[in-house]
């Protein structure tokens, strides 16, 4: 019987490290212990897709769905998901979330005072096509306070979730924008140690 690989791999150097001092959430997520091997079942490689029948053909614009029009400036965020190798990675569910143009989540635990939007809800999803493909349409997000540090703002940013064929594949990560002054003072987006791998989570025109 052949035997299937483990989840673990050997990580990048351009990777953010689990502990990260300067961003203070680390301290208390980090592992503290050696991780523990788990090996592949059938179920991880051969399992159906994850939820994709769920995903509707409107997902993908988070603009629409609310009585009007959400405030402020409406972009499109389109790219590519592909492989190390630069293969296209095809129908692998993407999901956003984002706070509205005022810097505020549609989510009760958000208690930053700026105003939320009845016609924003800031979420969508899409799956992407078979050269890999996929494409948002929503509002450019605002800048927020946040606690890690005395008078510390998060930079405007979008997150992505992707998934593959199961939780077992899925990746988190952060869309910035270009030029924007507050990337120089970001913990999260500055935990990336390697300077190309950082800037590759800035978007481009």
């Amino acid at each position: 019987m052949a035997k299937l690989p483990g989840y673990r791999r050997q990580r990048a150097a351009q990777e953010a490290p689990y502990l990260h001092p300067g961003y203070k959430s680390t301290l208390r997520r980090a592992p503290s212990q050696d991780f523990i091997r788990l090996p592949h079942t059938l179920s991880e490689i051969t399992g159906p897709t994850y939820g994709h029948e769920g995903v509707g053909p409107r997902e993908f614009d988070l603009t629409q769905g609310r009585p009007g029009e959400p405030i402020g400036q409406r972009i499109a965020v389109s790219g590519r998901v592909t492989d190390a190798d630069g293969s296209p990675i095809r129908d692998a569910i993407i999901e956003v979330w984002q706070c509205n143009a005022a810097g505020r989540y549609h989510h009760d635990a958000d208690r930053h005072n700026a105003p939320l939007d009845p016609n924003f809800g800031g979420a969508g999803r899409c799956v992407t096509d078979q050269e890999g493909r996929y494409r948002f349409v929503t509002i450019e997000p605002g800048a927020y306070p946040w606690p890690n540090h005395p008078n510390a703002w998060r930079p405007k940013h979008i997150h992505l979730s992707l998934f593959g064929t199961g939780l077992a594949t899925r990746l988190v990560t952060q869309m910035y924008f270009p030029g924007d002054p507050l990337l120089p003072y970001d913990p999260i987006y500055n935990c990336v140690p390697d300077k190309k791998a950082r800037e590759r989570l800035v978007s481009t025109f």
